[in-house]
């Protein structure tokens, strides 16, 4: 086996990287690592540098894992601010650390990507340990996989990293045959509500266009990348993205990229940028001119619940964090990260927060399912 790292896809074949991903998961594709490369949305400027790190067994690759070197935690959706803090105050350094995760992507995913024909366990094993030896010969303080599946976090958790549980609100489509299917399995409450958010976006005179990426027109790009940068600056955030990057993704990745515009007459008021892979949607950014009662969750949500269930999708991720979806039909769903810590003792400090952690999350997450808008609800396992 040989273990290389990258400090540019383009160093990579993206035939060869593709094959190893599972459901055409858009934020895993080389399209979308190489868009981010090219348009300096990653890099020292940010703090992610790209690493990645290829398996080859007779020159093929047998597996993968994007990895990125951070100088800080911003864009990464697992908050470990508090533990940078701890570094510092102790007079060591948190940063530089190594991450696994799609950027400014809080989506589940393979970080572990691998060849289905070869020893999948093995190279799994094969890809942490060359990230952790990685990790030490550098001197980094720590290594995170972040909204890992499930499959990986169990190796993972049996390799000796340390698990951190989340909560985010998840759409899932058990079959629905239209918008008025779904709505029916809703208590009369929020199946009321929801249908006057709709209304007030309907009367206002607002009407949806929905385009895929291989059919929007760089007009339309900067018009949407104009959206995305007001919703950062207004909310004293950094945009990282541009105009150059979405329009690569639309180009480079087809109908794996959606935009829901919302027009008043002829002007285009609001847009929304989704992503699928085979058999799910992914909300990402969204921006307005300005307000519109209701209009950002019709936007948002219920134009991508009418795609999801056009399209037959088996789930829609709208994002992170945001307790206001549950009344739309988003369930809480929990999420983990993985976490290795150099410093011995940091990590046994880290290892008893989190174990303090976790049961404050169970219970959290079983508190918003009470309050979930469907007549009736399986608890998560």
């Amino acid at each position: 086996m040989q273990v290389e790292f990258h400090s540019s896809i383009d160093e990579l074949n993206e035939e060869e990287w593709d094959r190893l991903v599972i459901d055409d998961n858009p934020f895993l594709k080389y399209a979308f690592h190489a868009a981010m490369e090219h348009h300096d949305c990653v890099g020292r400027r940010f703090g992610w540098i790209p690493s990645h790190l290829v398996i080859r067994e007779a020159g093929r690759i047998v597996g993968l894992s994007p990895l990125y070197i951070k100088s800080n935690s911003y864009g990464e959706f697992v908050f470990d601010h508090a533990w940078a803090d701890a570094y510092q105050r102790s007079g060591l350094k948190y940063y530089p650390k190594v991450i696994s995760a799609a950027p400014y992507t809080p989506a589940f995913g393979e970080r572990l990507l691998v060849d289905l024909e070869s020893n999948v366990t093995q190279i799994r094993k094969l890809l942490v340990e060359a990230t952790l030896q990685m990790a030490v010969d550098s001197t980094f303080s720590s290594m995170h996989w972040l909204f890992t599946t499930a499959e990986e976090g169990k190796l993972l958790r049996s390799m000796g990293m340390l698990e951190r549980l989340g909560v985010q609100f998840h759409w899932q489509n058990p079959g629905y045959v239209d918008f008025e299917h779904f709505l029916s399995q809703l208590t009369a409450k929020r199946r009321k509500n929801i249908r006057q958010e709709r209304r007030k976006v309907s009367n206002a005179g607002i009407r949806f266009k929905v385009l895929q990426g291989c059919d929007v027109s760089g007009e339309e790009w900067h018009l949407f990348a104009n959206f995305y940068t007001k919703t950062f600056e207004e909310r004293y955030s950094l945009p990282t993205l541009n105009v150059g990057f979405f329009m690569e993704i639309g180009e480079r990745m087809g109908d794996q990229v959606i935009l829901v515009f919302a027009y008043d007459d002829d002007t285009c008021v609001a847009g929304a940028l989704l992503y699928r892979s085979r058999s799910v949607l992914y909300g990402r950014h969204w921006g307005a001119l300005q307000h519109y009662d209701s209009l950002h969750f019709e936007t948002c949500y219920y134009q991508g619940i009418e795609y999801a269930i056009i399209h037959k999708l088996q789930r829609f991720e709208p994002g992170a964090q945001g307790e206001h979806k549950i009344w739309r039909g988003f369930l809480p769903t929990r999420t983990r990260s993985y976490h290795w810590i150099n410093n011995p003792q940091f990590s046994h400090s880290i290892k008893d927060f989190l174990t303090r952690e976790s049961p404050a999350i169970v219970a959290y997450h079983n508190d918003l399912l009470a309050s979930s808008p469907f007549k009736q609800t399986t608890p998560e396992k």
